[in-house]
């Protein structure tokens, strides 16, 4: 759970920071949210946590 909120706060930063620098256009934006919203729903949800969570086990391994 811990990770999740994390990567949202992460994720969110980055999309806010790509807004303020005009990289992103607002259409885009909303588009990006609706789809991760949409995605969370379905079954791809679980395997894409897992992912996220191998990924961040294994990078103070590297």
């Amino acid at each position: 759970m811990a990770i999740t909120v994390s990567l949202v706060l992460l994720f969110g930063l980055v999309l806010f920071f790509l807004l303020r620098s005009n990289s992103l256009s607002w259409g885009s934006a909303f588009i990006a949210v609706m789809f991760g919203f949409f995605l969370a729903s379905t079954g791809a949800s679980g395997p894409i946590n897992e992912l996220a969570t191998d990924v961040i086990k294994a990078i103070p391994n590297l």
